[in-house]
């Protein structure tokens, strides 16, 4: 085992490959030293801790996901960029088991990710956007992405959770003297893909009617 020689990238790719197995709990350099056929400390060569790795997973994840270009680049509007962005965004995280958790507050070891953010504000600036209300309307759409994700596979069935996924039933029954409360369920822990498309649609037309231009 000692022989057996890694780099950044062998590790950053096994973790990826575990953590859809094992989820982040789950994820230790033992496992993932076991996997590679190396000691733990001999990842400590390429990463000083686990935090590090997470932010060259989180590097690898962005990578992969702009590897055909900036998302939303070639969109006909500012608005469909914005959509188009974080739909991607959202697609990659929930690719991977805790992909919110692994990629929210990550610090990326590339620049890679300058790129898509010059496209982005470069447009805003074309549409008249001050360059402040540019950045702060494209974070607080990705920041509504980080969080919906977060939720998304929060709710979403764990291997080892034997009850599956949330019974709605049950739980508008535990809630019985909380009426609406109850009847909330099925909003809260369903229909992922709709809500979070109508979120988008309101959170746009929310930039437009406080950032927009000569407004």
């Amino acid at each position: 085992m000692a022989t057996t020689k890694i780099d950044r990238a062998q590790v950053a790719d096994t973790a990826l490959r575990l953590l859809n197995e094992v989820g982040l709990d789950g994820l230790t350099l033992r496992a993932i030293a076991k996997e590679l056929g190396v000691q733990a400390p001999a990842l400590y060569w390429h990463f000083k801790n686990k935090q590090a790795l997470l932010d060259e997973m989180a590097t690898v994840m962005y990578r992969r996901m702009t590897a055909d270009g900036p998302p939303g680049a070639d969109a006909p509007t500012w608005q469909e960029q914005l959509r188009t962005v974080n739909r991607t965004l959202r697609a990659m995280l929930l690719s991977h088991r805790d992909g919110a958790k692994v990629y929210g507050g990550a610090r990326f070891t590339g620049t890679e990710h300058a790129e898509s953010l010059e496209v982005y504000l470069g447009r805003m600036r074309q549409e008249g956007f001050e360059p402040r209300d540019a950045v702060r309307a494209g974070t607080l759409v990705y920041a509504y992405t980080m969080g919906f994700v977060a939720e998304e596979q929060g709710s979403a069935p764990r291997p080892d959770d034997k009850d599956g996924p949330v019974d709605i039933a049950a739980r508008a029954e535990r809630l019985a003297a909380y009426p609406l409360a109850a009847a909330a369920g099925p909003e809260i822990f369903a229909s992922y893909d709709e809500r979070f498309e109508e979120g988008l649609t309101v959170l746009v037309a929310g930039i437009e009617a406080t950032y927009r231009p000569g407004g």
